[in-house]
């Protein structure tokens, strides 16, 4: 570090010391005038959003002559000084809005005992970050700039931090995503983004309660880590002594209910995998899974299709939209193409011939791709088509009928042995869906179950467990289904055009 940035940090250490110790004694100044700093209840009648979007257009005569008396709760994020006047701007929940503060226009204020103080002497203790209640009228200033004249306001929480200045401060990704509520304060499309996740799981429940799904919620604590291929985060349950899971998936659960008589259930909940971090992974996300009685892969691409097309029109107003250096239409009927033969036509490898695993360890070796040495044929496959095919599937792209080595809950398929009836969907390079025609034979999942553990001991940590409660619920008979789950996560980085999954989720996970 230089001379000149180790005084620029002592610099910037000394200035925001003498801002704290400001912002305490602007506090002790209310506390001395008995008004309560911390504030309490405020109805509030309107949001700034709304008010610009009602009367942005009003012209000024008419808004003064009809003088509409408004109440708003928000930040005070600027404070502008103009002799006997004051102007200042307002955030609240939807935007922002300008005030209007003039020296007698302000009402005074009991300030305990028999005082009373003038609100436009307190003005001087207010500083930016502040909570705030006021009531007024709307005006246009000069400029024609929808406009609050305050009658009175209440100071309803003080900041003893300053904020983010609006163009210099916050802008590095990492703080971004530690502090997330200082990001929402200072990056105003930040907050659109999540109302737009919000949107997006508003849509998906309602185009399955419009199918005569039900909801329902399943345990986060497993004693089994099992309905997919990833490793578990483990921890211990004291009363009881044993060693549990956080869940790495929905489903199986969720089929236990199709066995006990919910033809059609669904549940948008978290799961957990401890995995790496990038910029499409995170150990804690969003999944949507549905099951369907009497469905198959048909009814579950005719619902994928469904929930991204109309997620992406709810969001963005049409069927397109732009996620890294891609315009993705989901306007036409999604393309459908064959795993086999989009592995063979991009690495060379026929697996519907022949599944060697020299034959596959040399295809990885030929393209410099990295593998681990023990790794089984599942995985070398896996290895393979995710680097070499899955990059090409940019437009919409449903993959059918994979592997048996890569699907242990999903039903063989009946005319090409070694393959199960699954797709997974693909938009610009990531998966997006993943959906079975369920396997509902006891024998034929325990024979699955079986392969998995055999494969967990030749080294592989994310092959299935057996799971004796779900085979015993099993053989109780689960009608014939399809089922889905979907990445709520990456749905809304789609629609939304964001570049990492931190960009989409609340609170990420941080180093």
């Amino acid at each position: 570090m230089t001379d000149e940035q180790v005084n620029e940090n002592q610099s910037e250490h000394e200035r925001l010391s003498d801002e704290l110790e400001s912002r305490k004694n602007n506090l002790s100044k209310f506390k001395e005038l008995g008004i309560n700093p911390w504030g309490g209840r405020f109805e509030a009648t309107h949001f700034a959003a709304d008010l610009h979007a009602a009367f942005g257009d009003a012209e000024k005569e008419h808004l003064e002559a009809q003088a509409l008396p408004v109440s708003l709760a928000g930040r005070l994020t600027a404070l502008r000084k103009h002799g006997k006047v004051r102007f200042a701007n307002l955030l609240d929940g939807s935007g922002t809005i300008q005030l209007f503060l003039r020296i007698n226009s302000l009402e005074e204020i009991p300030a305990g005992g028999d005082r009373s103080t003038n609100q436009w002497e307190l003005l001087e203790y207010l500083n930016l970050g502040d909570w705030i209640g006021v009531n007024g009228t709307l005006m246009k200033t000069k400029t024609g700039e929808l406009t609050v004249r305050v009658n009175n306001w209440t100071l309803l929480a003080k900041s003893l931090r300053p904020l983010p200045e609006k163009y210099h401060g916050l802008q590095d990704k990492e703080l971004r995503y530690r502090y997330r509520y200082l990001d929402l304060i200072a990056n105003p499309d930040v907050r659109d983004v999540f109302r737009a996740r919000t949107s997006v799981i508003k849509k998906v429940r309602a185009i399955l309660d419009s199918h005569n799904y039900i909801e329902v919620e399943t345990p986060s604590l497993h004693q089994v880590a099992g309905g997919a291929a990833a490793r578990p985060f483990v921890t211990h349950h004291h009363a009881l002594d044993i060693d549990i899971f956080l869940r790495i998936s929905l489903e199986l659960h969720l089929k236990r209910l199709m066995i006990g008589g919910f033809e059609r259930v669904y549940e948008i909940g978290r799961v957990f995998r401890n995995e790496g971090m990038d910029r499409d992974h995170n150990p804690e996300f969003t999944m949507l899974e549905a099951y369907e009685a009497f469905g198959n892969l048909d009814t579950m691409r005719a619902l994928a299709e469904e929930i991204v097309r109309e997620c992406c029109v709810t969001v963005r107003g049409g069927t397109k939209t732009n996620f890294r250096d891609n315009e993705i239409d989901f306007g036409p009927s999604f393309a459908v193409r064959d795993y086999a033969d989009l592995l063979e036509e991009f690495s060379g490898v026929d697996i519907g011939a022949e599944r060697s695993r020299d034959v596959l360890i040399n295809a990885c070796r030929n393209r410099e791709l990295e593998f681990d040495k023990d790794a089984t044929v599942g995985k070398l496959i896996d290895t393979l088509f995710d680097e070499l095919v899955q990059p090409n599937l940019v437009q919409p792209t449903f993959v059918m009928n994979y592997p048996i080595e890569l699907s242990p809950l999903a039903r063989k398929h009946e005319d090409r042995p070694g393959f199960v009836q699954r797709f997974e969907l693909f938009i610009a390079g990531h998966e997006i869906a993943n959906a079975f025609t369920e396997l509902n034979d006891p024998t034929d999942q325990r024979e699955r179950f079986d392969a998995q553990m055999r494969m967990r001991a030749e080294g592989d940590e994310e092959a299935h467990p057996v799971d004796e409660d779900f085979l015993y619920a099993l053989e109780h008979g689960m009608p014939p289904a399809g089922g889905i789950g979907l990445g709520i996560d990456r749905l809304v980085m789609l629609v939304t055009g964001a570049h990492s999954i931190r960009d989409v989720i609340l609170f990420p996970m941080m180093k």
